[in-house]
């Protein structure tokens, strides 16, 4: 199933417009999502928010391509009104945008896991690389309680078992 025939739950919408424009952008998107050409004054009353606040949420949008607009001209006031619509196909490029700056993260951090070693108490108050851990003498920061080489073996499978997910969604994202 290709990235453009997939079907999007109202969750997944929501998700992606949450990690790149914020939660308090969520109210606009829902008042926006099935319409066109909505004019942002009637969003701003629709959400219950003034219009510059409206236009802000709308341009952390726009910013992904998330929205598109056209303007009119008041012909009474002279001035340009706006006229926005939210573009779910947007939203199904950025899933996989999303999810490849996620794998690139996990593999980071994977990397970092196996190439160094973490100290912690027995509480697991704080987790510290080596040089920290001598900085505070290998006392926890936090309780003051000795800490010792950490065993992060679970840790690197759980990165694996992620990054293996990840990775076996996008093949069947881009499968034709």
């Amino acid at each position: 199933m290709t990235t453009d025939n997939m079907k999007l739950s109202t969750k997944q919408v929501e998700d992606v417009v949450v990690q790149v424009s914020g939660e308090d952008v969520l109210n606009l998107v829902r008042v926006l999502k099935d319409k066109k050409n909505v004019s942002e004054f009637k969003l701003a009353e629709s959400i219950k928010q003034e219009v510059n606040a409206t236009r802000n949420m709308l341009y952390r949008l726009y910013d992904f391509n998330l929205v598109s607009f056209t303007r009119k001209k008041d012909k009474k006031k002279g001035w340009y009104i706006y006229y926005w619509t939210f573009d779910i196909k947007r939203v199904k490029y950025l899933i996989s945008v999303l999810k490849k700056k996620k794998l690139e993260k996990l593999k980071e951090r994977l990397g970092r896991e196996k190439s160094s070693t973490f100290y912690a108490c027995e509480d697991k108050c704080i987790r510290l690389d080596f040089d920290q851990a001598v900085n505070f003498e290998f006392k926890c920061p936090e309780c003051g309680k000795l800490i010792d080489v950490e065993k992060n073996e679970e840790i690197m499978a759980e990165l694996k078992k992620e990054i293996g997910e990840i990775e076996k969604e996008l093949k069947q994202e881009n499968k034709v």
